[in-house]
């Protein structure tokens, strides 16, 4: 049965009850002074006829204007209300998060309209997010089809190059090998990337935690770091200012391709004739500070904030050399947020950038 049905047959029964408990009353009177006297049920007929009458109308008229005020109330403040909340709801089932309920009601009806604003901006946000997300990750795809198809081209130029004898010579033919293998090696990393990028969408990086001595861990990783360096004819610089016996809690592979991501980023970025990357390992009180600098070409000011947003690319074109998915930074900052640390950037356009990462020290406990 409908509210507004329900409140219909309501007002009704404040009229019908009274009136058959009243008349129920008369005539049980009557009945009763009749079974006494019948002089005395005459008179008492004779008195209360035109008075039975009369207070009959009046009583109806009484009923009538109570049940209409009752009615007029009820519809206000409970028909109404429901009536408005039930249109939104329809709102919001279609779809549509804009249909704002404003209200100066207290009490339950109040509480559930403010319920329902909450619940409205609440999907909305999501939605929102839901569209943006939806158009980052058309971005990332078309990115990434951007990304694979300039190595794929060149890979097959070159491979038909080799087949077609263009390639006469031993050092050519290894220069076009060479190239090939580069090309191929660029798809794999970004493959990678976009794996780690899943992984961190779902929360299902596979961490495993263990305590690291800094200076031994760092040690080997920057001995790696050095060699990759010293092929593409980059300076680099390592400064290690901690104790030996210096241990944070870490997983020693995920730090590792922040590292590597940082560094891979700063690379890519380098401008100046003689690229410089230098890493400091510093000793802040109760953390550890990590500091990777380069000498590429800065970001601005304006941009600082917003290099460890996902899709986020200082050059939004293409067409540059750099290339790269632009989900590198947020993945680093991911993995250093669950080891929870904390990461952040500065820079001076067009002379350098650094990379500050820190994590708290490990400390034996008895």
């Amino acid at each position: 049965m409908k509210l507004k049905t329900k409140i219909l047959l309501t007002c009704i029964a404040y009229i019908v009850i009274p009136m058959v408990l009243l008349l129920g009353a008369f005539f049980g009177i009557a009945r009763f002074l009749g079974g006494i006297t019948p002089q005395l049920s005459f008179e008492f007929d004779q008195m209360t006829s035109d008075l039975l009458i009369d207070l009959l109308i009046a009583m109806v008229l009484i009923l009538l204007l109570t049940s209409l005020l009752i009615t007029r109330w009820v519809h206000a403040s409970i028909y109404k209300p429901v009536s408005q909340l039930n249109e939104a709801m329809q709102k919001i089932r279609e779809g549509d998060f804009t249909y704002v309920l404003e209200t100066n009601q207290t009490g339950e009806f109040g509480e559930l309209y403010r319920n329902y604003e909450d619940m409205r901006m609440r999907l909305k946000e999501t939605a929102e997010e839901k569209n943006r997300q939806e158009d980052k990750n058309r971005e990332l795809i078309t990115n990434i089809s951007h990304d694979l198809k300039t190595p794929i081209t060149a890979i097959k130029g070159y491979a038909e190059g080799i087949l077609d004898g263009v390639a006469a010579t031993p050092e050519k033919t290894e220069k076009y090998v060479r190239t090939i293998y580069n090309k191929a090696s660029d798809m794999d990393k970004l493959i990678n990337e976009l794996t780690t990028y899943s992984k961190v969408q779902n929360d299902r990086i596979p961490y495993k935690f263990m305590r690291i001595n800094v200076s031994d861990y760092f040690a080997d990783c920057v001995e790696e770091i050095g060699l990759e360096l010293e092929q593409k004819n980059i300076a680099f610089t390592y400064i290690n200012t901690v104790a030996p016996y210096t241990q944070i809690i870490a997983d020693p592979e995920q730090l590792k391709k922040v590292i590597n991501n940082i560094i891979s980023n700063s690379i890519k970025y380098i401008d100046k004739p003689q690229g410089k990357i230098a890493i400091e390992i510093l000793d802040d009180n109760d953390q550890i500070l990590i500091e990777i600098a380069d000498n590429g070409r800065g970001i601005p000011a304006k941009d600082l904030n917003k290099v460890f947003e996902r899709f986020y690319r200082t050059d939004a074109s293409r067409n540059s050399a750099q290339g790269g998915s632009g989900i590198g930074l947020s993945i680093v900052k991911k993995i250093v947020e669950d080891h929870g640390g904390y990461i952040w950037a500065s820079s001076k356009e067009g002379i350098s950038t650094c990379m500050h990462i820190s994590f708290r020290k490990h400390t034996e406990r008895y």
